[in-house]
This record gives structure tokens, sequence and C-alpha cells, in this order.
């Protein structure tokens, strides 16, 4: 079906729009294929200019019914129309802003309601905007090797010859959700490699994800073994592992599943590195929810941030009901465990869970901002993203294809990537001047994650990116964001390169509710945006009286920070 088809109504005049902070607005409401557009009498540019790929979900209410009248429509979908009666329709949005449209008639009401749900619910990907969007400042093919393997590799080897690039994934003949090229470990062949891919899930073999070039050790992470329940051994795997420790040292593995859930899996297959076959690593489990439990964990979130009928008690009862902010610490607990391991404890870590695509890129990401002062800049960041979030494999369509207001309750949904942001957010209140960026950057990165009109976060994996061709034939974010205009809006005022690592609290009170995320729409940020602007300016003259150093930032203590004596 064409998208033109499944528009019942194009166009509908008197529409009232209603949202945050702003006053309701009177114009006409149009419907393409991909937007909506409401444009008042009095200005010549659009009120509303809304992605449909954005919303969630909407509801349907009828209110001012003033009369009826029949009206015999034989070719229309509704033979009975009221008259003098208008519709609201809530339109709740991925992003978490809700707005109300009051359109008049019933019929038109309906129709508009019918088109929102058909569009806003594409089924092929190559059918939604990015792949029909082309603005004239951005070309396709553009920004899209912003951090290929080879470059990671040049980087690294800068300071080490102990690791190579293979490309054994070639056209993804070993593992669907890695790229053509990893970074391994020198020793170990490509044959030997193939052999590990089948003895990890879903073709994950161990590979590197950060070297720290303060002691030379290193995070990697893969997939779980699958030893199951007669304990399978796989001589290469074992191999792998031990070529990466130095003489005399340790290394730990982070499991991000429970005991019990480990021998769950073991039951079905999979299963852990046993310490008589890895005899020089520890293994700690470190659960972390993921799925599910972390999707209602948002919807309950959202809820209690947008009932403003709240007592002070009712909302701390509910946002610990949420158990959101209790993600989050422990999230970032684990991650200060892995980089403690690298950094203090000088191990080599290997973290994995079940399939090492949800929880596992959390950790190595988290870590990697907390040990490197380049992750911790806007370019850097981006090349964080692609490295581990979009060529290691995170399924983002099948995460982000809802936020927190559908009903649809997808089995696969979960807001993995949005979590991540918190925790970078948690940092970057607790780290003022370290980070280059400020919130609005993640702010833009969880609202293109879930809806976009650039394809960089399409698909699954580079392997389907590849074969529908999401590189030639859509516009990459970083382009556009790191356009001279564009970035500006991103940048901390207050950054001064810190080298050091940074070490967060993880105490309880140190965790906050992301408001500048959770509550903007229910909060007016004018004067944090107008404070902001005082302090660019400030600082663009030089004007600089009592900005904490970084070193000053570096002697908040960790009370809660993950021992590995655990």
């Amino acid at each position: 079906m064409e998208l033109a088809e499944r528009i019942r109504t194009s166009q509908v005049d008197d529409v009232v729009l209603s949202r945050p902070f702003l006053q309701p607005v009177k114009g006409t409401l149009c419907v393409s294929s991909y937007h909506l557009l409401l444009s008042s009498r009095t200005g010549d540019t659009a009120e509303l200019w809304l992605l449909i790929r954005n919303i969630d979900a909407i509801e349907k209410s009828v209110q001012n019914l003033r009369g009826y009248q029949t009206i015999q429509c034989v070719d229309e979908p509704y033979g009975d129309r009221f008259s003098g009666s208008s519709g609201i329709i809530t339109v709740k949005c991925k992003d978490l802003c809700v707005w109300f449209l009051e359109i008049p008639g019933m019929e038109e009401c309906l129709n508009i309601a019918s088109s929102i749900e058909a569009l806003s619910s594409l089924e092929s990907v190559t059918d939604t905007y990015p792949f029909f969007y082309r603005p004239k400042s951005l070309r396709l093919q553009q920004g899209w090797d912003l951090c290929p393997p080879e470059v990671q590799y040049d980087r690294l080897s800068a300071h080490t010859n102990n690791w190579r690039l293979s490309y054994v994934n070639k056209d993804f003949a070993v593992c669907s959700s890695y790229p053509d090229a990893v970074i391994v470990h020198r020793s170990i062949n490509d044959a030997a490699l193939k052999v590990v891919a089948k003895f990890r899930q879903g073709g994950r073999f161990p590979v590197l994800s950060y070297y720290h070039r303060k002691n030379g050790m290193v995070i990697m992470r893969s997939s779980q073994p699958l030893t199951g329940a007669n304990g399978k051994r796989c001589k290469e795997d074992e191999d792998i592992l031990a070529a990466v420790l130095p003489p005399g040292l340790a290394g730990y593995i982070i499991d991000t599943r429970s005991v019990q859930a480990a021998h769950q899996a073991k039951v079905k297959g999979g299963g852990w590195e046993s310490k008589g076959n890895y005899p020089n690593w520890r293994r700690l489990h470190k659960p972390i929810d993921r799925g599910r439990v972390l999707q209602e964990s948002l919807v309950k979130l959202v809820e209690a941030c947008n009932d403003q009928s709240n007592s002070i008690d009712r909302w701390l009862s509910k946002l610990e009901a949420s158990k959101w902010l209790s993600h989050v610490k422990t999230i970032l607990t684990t991650a200060c465990l892995a980089a403690q391991c690298v950094d203090r404890e000088e191990g080599c870590v290997l973290i994995h869970g079940s399939e090492g695509r949800d929880t596992v890129l959390q950790l190595t990401s988290l870590a990697q901002v907390i040990l490197d002062p380049d992750c911790r800049t806007i370019s850097g960041f981006q090349a964080l993203i692609e490295r581990e979030w979009l060529q290691a494999g995170h399924p983002f369509q099948l995460r982000c294809a809802s936020s927190a207001y559908s009903h649809a309750k997808l089995k696969h949904e979960a807001p993995v990537f949005l979590i991540f942001l918190d925790c970078c957010w948690q940092l970057s209140t607790q780290f003022p001047c370290s980070f280059q960026f400020n919130q609005h950057f993640l702010v833009t990165l969880f609202e293109h994650a879930y809806a976009s009109r650039f394809g960089t976060f399409l698909c699954n994996s580079e392997e389907e990116r590849s074969l529908l061709k999401v590189k030639e034939r859509t516009i990459s974010l970083w382009p556009w964001i790191n356009s001279p205009g564009e970035r500006e809006k991103y940048l901390n005022p207050l950054y001064e390169r810190n080298s050091l690592t940074i070490w967060p609290s993880v105490a309880p009170q140190s965790i906050q509710l992301w408001n500048g995320l959770f509550l903007r729409w229910k909060q007016s940020s004018e004067n944090h945006i107008e404070a902001w602007e005082q302090i660019s300016h400030i600082m663009r003259h030089g004007r600089r009286e009592s900005i904490p150093t970084a070193a000053k930032e570096n002697q908040v203590g960790n009370e809660e920070s993950a021992q590995v004596t655990g």
C-alpha cells in the first residue's frame, strides 16, 4: 500500500493545538506521509512540524456535543456524522512530549487518528523518512566513516603491537551482529576465531573494546560460552583469554547475569567460564536488569513524572517504585568495577552476559567514559557510540520501537541506550567541568535513537544496514551535529580537559533524576537556558572567577565504588 493511501483525511481547518509552556493556537492541520503540520492563521511558519515516526501512541476523546444530525454518507466510512461536535486527539510522543489536537467534526477526528496510526507503524524500514530526507546542506555518504575499525586499529598500533585487525567476519560470515573487521589478539589466527565463534552465543567471540594506555590493560566483550550442562570446552577460546593476560597478572570476567540466571542458561546450553579451564581469570556476577523489567521501569517513571497531583510523599513513593534510579545506580556501580579492575588492579577484563548486545555495551561504554578523557568530548563520544553500540550490534530497531506510552508492549523493546545516556548525565553532573558536551547533546541522541530523519540508528546490526544500503541511501546524523551552527548548542562552557580517570560516587544520595529529560515538558527550562547563556557569555570573554578545576573534581570520593574483593 502506498503511504498516501493510508491518509484518510489530509487537511482540516480550525484545529486547536495545545502544547507545553505555549498558548493554544488555531490553524490548519495537514497530514503528509511523514509529518503532522499545523500552520496558524497569524504566522507564516508552521506551529507544529512533527515527525509521525516520533508518535508513540494516540488517544481519542469526544467533547462539545451540541447537536446530532444524521446525514446520508453512502461513500464515506462513517454513515452518521455529528454536527457541532469536536474530538480531541492526544498525541504522545517517543520524546515523552504530549500534544493535544482539538479537531472540529467527529469524522475528521477519527480519520486523522486512523491516518496517524497507519503511518506511525510502518513495517518496512525502507519506507521510513530517513530514506527520503534530502537536506541541501548535507549529502549522502557523508560522515558514515566516523570511526571505522581500521582507524581504531591505527590508533591502537601507536601504543602496542599485541593486537591485530581481523577480517574473519568479512561479509558477516562468522557473526551477523559484528562488523566486517574486529580487533583481536595477534597470537590467535582466523581459523581459531571461527572455532571460538561456534562456542559463543550468536558467534560473538571475545574482541577488544578498550586499551588502557596507562598500563596496557584491556577491556574485551563477548557473549556467553556455550558450555552446556556437560561442561563443554573449547581449547581455542581458552587460548584467547590466556593470551590476553600479561605474565603474572590476573583477569576478571564480569558476568551481567545473576548466578541463578547463569545456571539456568547452562541448562539450556549456555554457561560460563569455569575456574579450572580459565585458571587466571576470576568470575564476578553482577546482575543487571534488562528487557521488560527495564521497559516497565521507564513506563512507571514517566507515569509518575506526568502526574502533577502528587504530594511530595506520593511522588517519592512512585519514583522509588519505578526503580529507575536503582537501575542507574547498579549500572554505574558495575561500570566503576570494570574501570577499577583495569586502572587500579591492573587486570584485564572480559564482560559478557547472554547475547552481549545490551548490558555488556552499557558497561564497556561507561567504563571508557570513566577511564578515557577522549570519550568525554563531543567527537570522542560520537566515536564511542559508533564502535560500542552501532558497530557492536545493539539492536536499536527492536529496542527503540516504542517509548513509554505505547500500548503495543512489544517483546524486545527496552530503554537500554536511554539508561546509558542517563548514566552519562549522572557522570556529567558530578564532574561538570570534565565533559565537553552538555545535557542537550545527550537528549538529542535519545530523541534520534527513537525517531529520526537520519539513518544512523536504523536497523539492528551492521549486516542489516549493509543489506538495506543505509549508508548509501540515508543521511548520517553526525555531520548535522558537527555542523558549526548546530555543534555550538552542545558545548559545555565550563569544559576543561581532564586527563585523569573520574571516579563518581554511586551512593544513593548522589544519583539524581534527570530532570532535563524526564521533566522537561513539565518544568519550564527558560531560567536554566538563560543561566547557561550567561555562563557561556562570561566564559567566552575570559572572566573565570570560581570554576572548580579537574584536579579538585577528582577528590570526590566514591562512597560505594565497586570493590574487586567483594
